[in-house]
Order: C-alpha cells, then sequence, then structure tokens
C-alpha cells in the first residue's frame, strides 16, 4: 500500500513544486557551474543538491531537525556558516577562482570540476537552515502521525521532493550548458562569474537577515 493517500499527494506536489522553482542557493549554484564548467558539472551539482536533501530525510526522520530549529543558537550557528559559505564562493567567482573551469576532455581535469560541483552544492544545501525549516513546516501538514507508519510517509514525501527537484533542475543545468556553448566567450565568462559571485554575496547577507 502506497504511504500517502491520493487526496493528500496532489496537494503536496504542487505545494512541493511552488517551493522548488523558487530561485534560491541551489539554483544559482548549478547555473553558476553549468555555465561556467558544462552539463557534466551542472548535473553533478544536481546531485549535490539531492545528496543535501538525503541528508536533511534522514535528520528529519531522527528527529534531529526538530532539535536544531527548536535551538536558536545552533539554527543562527548553521545560518551564520551558511551565508559564510555563500559568500566564500561568491568571493571565488569574482576573482575567477574556485575551480570555475571549462569543460576539458583531460579525465583527471574533469574529474575534479565534477567532484567540485558536487560538494558544493551538497554544502550549499546542508547549509542552508531554510531547508530544515521547510522539512519541519512542509511535511508535517501531509503526514498523518495517527497511523503507524510514519517514518514511511516521511520517506516517500522526500523522495516525491527530490524527484520533482530533479525533473525542475536537470533540464535548468542542461540549457545553461547549452547557453554557455552559445556564448563561449572568455569575456562573457568573467562577466557571468563576476555576476553569479554578485548574487551569492547578496544572498549571504540576506540568509544573515532571514531573507531568505
Amino acid at each position: 500500500m502506497f504511504p500517502i493517500e491520493p487526496a493528500v499527494l496532489g496537494p503536496f506536489v504542487i505545494a512541493a513544486t511552488a517551493i522548488i522553482i523558487s530561485p534560491g542557493p541551489d539554483t544559482l549554484v548549478i547555473l553558476r557551474h553549468s555555465i561556467n564548467a558544462g552539463r557534466g558539472a551542472g548535473l553533478a551539482a544536481v546531485g549535490g543538491v539531492q545528496m543535501g536533501l538525503l541528508v536533511h530525510t534522514l535528520l528529519a526522520v531522527a528527529g534531529i531537525s526538530l532539535v536544531i530549529a527548536s535551538s536558536p543558537v545552533l539554527l543562527r550557528t548553521i545560518t551564520v556558516l551558511g551565508a559564510a559559505y555563500l559568500a566564500w564562493l561568491g568571493f571565488q567567482s569574482i576573482r575567477g577562482g574556485g575551480g570555475l573551469r571549462v569543460e576539458t576532455g583531460e579525465d583527471g581535469k574533469a574529474g575534479a570540476v565534477i567532484g567540485q560541483a558536487l560538494k558544493e552544492a551538497t554544502l550549499c544545501n546542508l547549509l542552508n537552515p531554510k531547508v530544515i525549516l521547510l522539512f519541519l513546516a512542509l511535511f508535517p501538514n501531509f503526514v498523518d502521525f495517527s497511523r503507524p507508519d510514519v517514518v514511511a510517509q516521511l520517506l516517500t514525501l522526500s523522495a516525491i521532493l527530490i524527484f520533482i527537484n530533479v525533473l525542475w533542475q536537470s533540464p535548468m543545468a542542461l540549457a545553461a550548458d547549452a547557453i554557455r556553448r552559445l556564448v563561449a566567450n572568455p569575456a562573457i565568462t568573467r562577466a557571468i562569474n563576476r555576476l553569479s559571485g554578485g548574487i551569492l554575496i547578496v544572498m549571504a547577507v540576506l540568509m544573515l537577515a532571514g531573507g531568505i
């Protein structure tokens, strides 16, 4: 038997989709890697976001997310760390660093770029306190706590969330790679680096201010 009732599934999909398509740090990190390093790095960043969501799922099931959310000190610490990480990525991007290199046929270099995209996207998602609050604010509205399969319901909702995420973010990464190929120009690449870096820094400030 499917853990989620059909009457609940529809509203959850609508709510989850609305949240997923709203741009945030995850979206920018994916676009940044896709445009600057190609579709391999972009799809690796998509995978990194899903890895972060898997960890959030396990934390929510274990009740750790609730502990973090109920502790202002812990939540603020994660917020500061997340903002600092976004700002660091932004400064790296502005100065042309951060491993944003065009795709290469050399397996070693390509692997390094993909690995960095995976790592950055995973950390970006994990250090976003809004994702923790998303699991605690959204999921309980669609879970029937009177049933014995609460964990199965949470895991199913998380799987649906990740599935929708992949459906949205993968084409976005591929489209950004197509744009990269059309405008393959060092000057444009530098401009994209500076623009994305500036946006990341702004997002870091907004995160500290509670705006994202």
